[in-house]
């Protein structure tokens, strides 16, 4: 017996901006909603008007397209207030939710200002899914985007997230993961952290264990696609960052780097080699 699926709801959107979320990887990964709004909206702002332009073609449906993203000038989005003032205009990302580290936020901003009336059309979000399977503590998440490239910046983000008593949610490309994971395994090594990787497509997959047990299993087998990088909530009796440094710094004034790691090593039970690691960084400052 074939389930038939609710009809569309019928009718043209009121006046507005239009926040659609639209698949991260499966094309059927859409709502009703989303799709009646794309068909009878006045004009599309999306991210890349040849990824929105393929979305379309496989809904059929025809729309003007207007390109929006990060570099986009004032004047383009003053544009697109004026005519969300007299129709309806959507905001698309190239993949999933608008503003979820994708472009929007000045857009929605100043149409609020401008008295606009902005409405979301829910749908996928990568990190969303990520929580959903990683089977971390969901109860608490915190959200940080995508960590910084250079390594430096990326443990000083790293060391200001140390003691959120929340799962953090961190999108992440194939050809960092390793080195996140190794600066998370450096900080960290005894969180919980999962790898969810290729979500709703075909090889799907989520991984999870210690960030350097993630680390060595992604160098020996480089991964492809978009992934969602997610780690565990600090354990009450973890020290902060901040006071492992304090200790290394202490037992540096009267032993080498090595001496100094199994000191603290022994005191805190983190992982000896993480600790040698960062006992000659201290060193070297």
């Amino acid at each position: 017996m074939t389930r038939e699926l609710p009809s569309i709801p019928p009718g043209i959107p009121e006046p507005g901006l239009y926040i659609v979320a639209t698949p991260i990887g499966n094309l059927a990964d859409i709502t009703l909603r989303a799709i009646r709004v794309l068909e009878t909206c006045t004009l599309i702002a999306c991210e890349d008007t040849r990824v929105t332009g393929k979305l379309l073609k496989h809904l059929g449906i025809k729309a003007r397209l207007q390109r929006l993203d990060d570099h986009a000038p004032p004047e383009v989005r003053a544009r697109l207030i004026d005519q969300a003032r007299s129709g309806a205009v959507a905001l698309l990302s190239d993949a999933g939710t608008p503003l979820i580290s994708d472009p929007g936020y000045r857009l929605v901003r100043e149409a609020r200002a401008a008295g606009v009336t902005v409405t979301s059309i829910p749908g996928a979000c990568a990190a969303i899914a990520g929580i959903a399977i990683a089977g971390l503590p969901s109860d608490r998440f915190l959200f940080a985007g995508f960590l910084p490239v250079k390594d430096k910046a990326r443990r000083e983000t790293l060391e200001g997230l140390a003691e959120v008593a929340a799962t953090l949610v961190f999108y992440e490309t194939a050809p960092r993961i390793t080195r996140s994971l190794l600066a998370i395994a450096e900080l960290w090594p005894e969180r919980e952290v999962a790898v969810a990787r290729e979500l709703t497509k075909l090889h799907e997959e989520c991984r999870t264990g210690t960030a350097a047990s993630l680390a060595a299993h992604y160098a020996a087998h480089p991964p492809k696609g978009e992934i969602v990088l997610l780690v565990g909530p600090p354990a009450e009796a973890e020290a902060p960052v901040a006071d492992v440094d304090a200790l290394l710094r202490a037992a540096l004034d009267d032993a080498g780097p090595g001496k100094a790691a199994g000191q603290v090593a022994k005191a805190t039970g983190i992982d000896r080699t993480v600790l040698y690691a960062r006992a000659l960084e201290l060193k070297g400052e």
